[in-house]
């Protein structure tokens, strides 16, 4: 088969899951350092591309949204098939075991924790090392669209965010859940790219993605304190985050097929 089913998905996830909780304290702060840093690849390449054509940004704007959807997943591209650990993505991977009794709620917020601090960094080292003090969006128009974006995810309500950040992480897990489907190298690029150009062509919010793009407006000189930062924008994202990939990938998923699975074999 060239595919693999639903419920062995949530084997593969629940398998994953286990695996991730055996890793050293060092070594997910190390794999969680390079998925921030892809993610913001990913960003970066979106700024270039799509902020390079001003243009069509008048006459068209969903073009533009489109080229900056387009660009963005080579972020979760590297994070899969490089491997790093990714909080969003682990938001739905530990849910199955957890759900089943096999892990225990210390493990995904171990895991969480700690992923989402070397994401932080390395989104943040992006941003300022080889993003700011490189220049690669300095100039106009470039700069124009790093000052938007931030304007834009800074201006929403708490609510807002919440909702975005939940339609972001809904289909990222369905990227990851895709990808995990294909068994061929370029069937997992087709099943992560297409969900993930949908959330940000759609101009949802991802906190790690956030992670680098408002800090990376805010050192090019876009007023916006650290704590304005946080507290707009990064806790809404990342509650509505965590939505999106436990419940409505990790549970939801689970409910359909493990849960029934086992309903099964015990009768």
């Amino acid at each position: 088969m060239s595919l693999h089913t639903p419920p062995e998905l949530i084997q593969i996830a629940g398998d994953a899951a286990i695996k991730k909780d055996s890793y050293s304290i060092r070594k997910i702060l190390l794999l969680s350092f390079l998925a921030g840093a892809y993610i913001s690849f990913g960003g970066l390449l979106s700024i270039v591309v799509a902020g390079g054509v001003p243009g069509i940004a008048a006459e068209n704007p969903g073009i533009t949204k489109f080229l900056f959807g387009a660009m963005f997943p080579v972020g979760l591209m590297m994070v899969v098939m490089a491997g790093a650990e990714l909080f969003t993505g682990n938001n739905a991977y530990f849910m199955p075991n957890v759900l089943s009794g096999k892990q225990k709620w210390t493990a995904p917020l171990r895991n969480w924790g700690l992923v989402y601090i070397g994401n932080f960094f390395g989104a943040v080292f992006v941003a300022y090392f080889l993003t700011y003090l490189t220049g690669v969006v300095s100039a106009l128009p470039w700069k124009d669209m790093v000052m938007g974006i931030a304007e834009g995810k800074m201006g929403n309500p708490f609510y807002k965010t919440f909702l975005k950040g939940i339609g972001a992480n809904w289909l990222v897990c369905l990227a990851l859940w895709m990808g995990m489907s294909a068994q061929q190298t370029s069937g997992k690029i087709m099943g992560i790219w297409w969900p993930v150009m949908t959330f940000v062509a759609l101009g949802f919010e991802h906190s790690i993605a956030n992670m680098f793009f408002i800090p990376l407006a805010m050192f090019h000189g876009a007023e916006i304190t650290w704590g304005g930062f946080v507290v707009q924008n990064l806790i809404p994202a990342t509650l509505g985050n965590i939505v999106g990939g436990a419940f409505f990938v990790g549970t939801l998923y689970w409910m359909a097929y493990n849960r029934e699975n086992k309903q099964k074999t015990e009768k």
